[in-house]
């Protein structure tokens, strides 16, 4: 197996390099968790995984997660826009820290939502005039919903605007079930949540003659959130099948010809993701698990120091006895992030992703200045950032 330290660099990784990265995935039978970050403090619980495993990663955020970050307080109608590229940013001044390839990815953009994916597609264009590369690696469109014939339409429309910036695509046909980020499928007819092979091709067909930078979320029973055992039921054997038709279909000498996308996959068996990894699953959404881990850390941390949690002086130690050392923020969020970084390295480990790439040993760098001969870097970039929105 080619070692993708000598072919990716660490940092966050578009274009070519990010092609490379994800055929290498294809090819050795691996998949890259993708983690919904609402926070500096998750994005960096997520680099730190990597690191220490020695896996790429891939952050993502959401529209709830960008009006998160920019706070809740700003009702400006592009607020979802301007907080995810505010993480993006803060992703990029500090992923090439952690010696490991990021993916900069945005989540599922529902029609309703397009406002969004446009400003963030004029940050990635204002971006590439500055950088020669997008902000972002690669973004996500939703459009399950609507007709087949008018996601594949609209996907198409988008990405002939992204190809030239070599912005990957991932787009979804079939429904994921349950509840997500205001997006709520719960009721939906059972027989939606299973994609076709046929539905499968038509989406590669149109965007392949546009380029090879995409992936497709095919449904195979996949559910948002967290059940009891034996409530949802997988059938990741389809996405075999949907290689099959497709690799007949273009007469491809791959073994997997389609870069594939799991959804929903909390509470999914190991024998469940081993087998949707194996048919050509190259990305694993992960939320519902990693939210509950950076909550569990900060609840474990409470009940386990809660008497000296109850005021800034006054302990069992002692009545005068100062508690700043338990409620500075960077104690308790750090117990958040431990834990996260538990929950994410267990996903690495049950991808296959863990240990694919060794840690690079080059120093640090920001990936959002440039050196120029002449003039201010900073100014340049402020003023670039400036007008993005």
């Amino acid at each position: 197996m080619t070692s993708i330290t000598d072919i990716v660099p660490p940092g966050v990784v578009t274009g070519d390099n990010l092609l490379k990265l994800l055929e290498h995935a294809r090819a050795n039978k691996y998949a890259i968790p993708a983690v919904n970050c609402t926070s500096s403090s998750t994005a960096n619980a997520c680099l730190e995984a990597a690191a220490k495993n020695n896996s790429p990663v891939m952050i993502q955020i959401s529209n709830g997660g960008g009006a998160f970050m920019v706070g809740k307080s700003v009702k400006d109608p592009n607020a979802a826009a301007a907080g995810s590229v505010a993480l993006a940013y803060h992703v990029r001044a500090v992923a090439k820290y952690y010696g490991i390839p990021v993916v900069l990815h945005s989540d599922h953009c529902a029609k309703n939502l397009l406002p969004w994916f446009d400003g963030m597609l004029q940050a990635d264009k204002d971006y590439f005039k500055m950088f020669g590369e997008p902000l972002f690696s690669s973004h996500m469109l939703d459009l399950s919903e609507e007709p087949d014939e008018e996601n594949i339409a609209i996907c198409v429309k988008y990405f002939k605007e992204m190809a030239p910036m070599k912005i990957w695509l991932e787009m979804e046909i079939g429904i994921t079930g349950g509840e997500e980020d205001g997006v709520n499928n719960e009721n939906i007819d059972p027989e939606k949540l299973y994609t076709t092979p046929e539905q499968v091709y038509a989406v590669y067909d149109a965007l392949s003659k546009i380029g090879p930078m995409f992936s497709i979320a095919a449904a195979f029973g996949n559910v948002h959130g967290v059940y009891k055992p034996g409530n949802v039921k997988l059938s990741p054997e389809r996405l075999l099948t949907h290689q099959e038709y497709t690799k007949e279909k273009i007469g491809s000498d791959l073994e997997r010809p389609i870069f594939l996308v799991m959804h929903g996959g909390s509470g999914s068996t190991d024998e469940e993701i081993k087998l949707a990894v194996e048919n050509g699953v190259i990305k694993m959404n992960i939320d519902t698990d990693t939210q509950w881990a950076y909550w569990d850390g900060l609840r474990k941390f409470e009940a386990e120091k809660r008497e000296y949690l109850q005021g800034q002086i006054g302990n069992p130690d002692g009545a005068e006895k100062p508690n700043k050392k338990y409620y500075d923020p960077r104690v308790w969020i750090r117990k958040a992030e431990e834990s996260m970084v538990d929950r994410v390295s267990e996903s690495m480990d049950r991808l296959g992703s863990a240990g694919k790439y060794p840690k690079s040993s080059e120093p640090g760098s920001q990936q959002c200045t440039v050196t120029k001969k002449k003039g201010n870097v900073m100014g340049g970039v402020v003023a670039g950032i400036k007008k993005i929105f």
